[in-house]
């Protein structure tokens, strides 16, 4: 997954950034509310972990403008704030989940994995295409009933593909699959994994979309068409 955090706790965000790495996603942390409603309007996120007592500009007002712009980016509260009054505002306003602190970095990521899930219909951890099976909770790929043995990197690219099989994938999203919004990747990165990804499980696999992206096909989808 692609992460906004939005969090102005400088120990706790450093936790949650350095827990996300661990877990194989990429994510961009910013510690005020105005900040974090132009990162969402400008990026696009898997998920954001929102804080709701944010310098700026408060978390429930970067939900509900987010909300009000119809962007449906599943918005997990993570807040200090217990009162009932608290939880049943900030689902109303459009928050997909709701997380007290304090709170163990193993539930975090369990109800991250549930709303990124949820977001994209699958009830398992599990991502299938073709035979092409992810295991998303262990960042472990099958192909063809052989393990693939992927880099973090490679891993997150084929999860940013498999997830959207089938519809071409702009060279942005991929890229931030890879790295975050805030770059960093030299300009040939990109096609460096792709072709790693191809050699290690099928050249017809994976298609070139000319002057957009990529494409990970269905199963099908004719072999004939790919280039």
């Amino acid at each position: 997954m692609h992460v906004l955090l939005v969090e102005d706790d400088a120990l706790l965000g450093q936790a949650i950034e350095m827990a996300l790495a661990r877990w194989n996603h990429t994510s961009v942390w910013v510690r005020d509310g105005h900040a974090g409603l132009s990162a969402a309007r400008t990026n696009p996120f898997d998920l954001i972990l929102l804080d709701l007592g944010l310098p700026r500009m408060e978390g429930i007002k970067v939900l509900e403008a987010l909300r009000a712009e119809s962007r449906h980016v599943p918005v997990l509260i993570i807040t200090a704030r217990d009162e009932l009054t608290d939880r049943i505002h900030g689902l109303d306003a459009g928050a997909d989940d709701y997380l007290n602190k304090p709170f163990h970095l193993d539930e975090l990521a369990a109800r991250m994995r549930a709303l990124h899930r949820r977001a994209l219909g699958q009830s398992r951890n599990l991502t299938v295409v073709g035979a092409l099976c992810l295991d998303t909770l262990n960042a472990h790929a099958t192909f063809q009933g052989s393990a693939v043995e992927l880099s973090r990197r490679e891993f997150a690219l084929l999860r940013a593909l498999a997830e959207r099989a089938g519809r071409a994938v702009s060279r942005e999203v991929l890229t931030n699959a890879l790295y975050g919004a805030e770059g960093g990747a030299e300009s040939n990165t990109l096609e460096v994994h792709i072709h790693a990804l191809r050699r290690k499980l099928a050249p017809s696999l994976i298609r070139t979309v000319r002057g957009f992206g990529y494409l990970l096909a269905n199963e099908s989808q004719p072999k004939a068409s790919a280039r």
